[in-house]
């Protein structure tokens, strides 16, 4: 019986050219303990160390920064799907600072690294960890009065609708041999496109029929009127230089507001461009120099 269940000699000659060995388990490198709030970002562009390259991130670089946070530290190698829900930033905060308390975290498994919370959780943290705005009024969230507050909702729409799909289209496109050779799967119009599109193309007849969907490459399954989209985003550009006169703050506050770091942000961005978003802000000098001065408030925030 014995002899029956015994493995081949053939079977014993081929394993034996790849023995089993075993290793010493590793043990991890010591890491250094979080002492300071770090935000997950993507890079910045290669001219600068400091400010994302990404007009997401950007927005909450300005908040905290505008919020009179300081010696904020910088993550730029985690790409957005190991981040909280997919996306970028980040921020992690030490558990001394964490929203739950040192007793809410103690006993889960890394709780010597703190917390880490998704973009809709930073303006919780902050309130609790800094306090609300110094100007800020909990009716009014820092602006002059009601009408300002309600004013500013059309502003922000205006930026992340607008602004925000002419920031978009402006981006360079792969070629197309490019994107056949590196195909990727088409994302999701973002809520801003998807209010600009034009009717989808018919479907497809004849011939045609015989090419499957994917043959056609993600930059062409979105049709947008561009021209249209840029002569609003002129418009919305000369509306903001005009809102903004000389005041130091937008709608004539006091202190910056999450307005002010949303424009910071989009005006960033434009203008690292091409030019054709790019010279509808340069030719706004008020813009220009404003975006200058709340840039150095935001780099002097994050720590090199």
């Amino acid at each position: 019986m014995a002899s029956m269940l015994a493995v081949p000699a053939p079977l014993v000659r081929f394993n034996a050219r790849f023995p089993l060995r075993t290793h010493p388990a590793l043990v991890p490198a010591s890491k250094r303990p979080l002492d300071a709030p770090t935000l997950w970002i993507a890079p910045p562009r290669a001219s600068d160390t400091l400010l994302s390259a990404d007009v997401e991130c950007l927005k909450w670089q300005a908040f905290l920064a505008l919020r009179g946070l300081t010696h904020i530290r910088l993550r730029t190698d985690i790409a957005p799907d190991g981040a909280l829900g997919g996306a970028l930033p980040n921020l992690h905060v030490p558990l001394s600072q964490s929203p739950l308390g040192d007793a809410g975290l103690a006993n889960t498994d890394g709780a010597d690294d703190g917390e880490l919370l998704a973009a809709h959780a930073i303006p919780a943290w902050v309130d609790a960890h800094v306090g609300p705005a110094p100007a800020a009024d909990d009716a009014l969230e820092g602006y002059v009065d009601a009408a300002a507050r309600i004013e500013s909702r059309a502003w922000i729409a205006l930026l992340e609708g607008v602004v925000h799909a002419a920031l978009l289209i402006s981006q360079p496109k792969p070629s197309y041999l490019h994107s056949l050779l590196f195909p990727k799967p088409s994302a999701p119009a973002s809520e801003s496109l998807q209010k600009l599109l034009l009717p989808p193309p018919a479907p497809l007849t004849g011939l045609l029929t015989f090419l499957p969907p994917a043959a056609v490459p993600s930059s062409g399954a979105i049709r947008v009127n561009t021209p249209a989209v840029l002569s609003s985003y002129r418009d919305a550009v000369s509306a903001l230089s005009e809102r903004l006169g000389t005041d130091k703050w937008f709608l004539g506050s006091s202190g910056p507001t999450p307005l002010d770091a949303l424009a910071f942000a989009y005006l960033h961005c434009i203008l690292h461009a091409p030019d054709s978003i790019r010279i509808d802000v340069t030719r706004r000098v008020n813009l220009v120099a404003w975006e200058w001065r709340v840039r150095c408030l935001v780099r002097d925030a994050f720590a090199p």
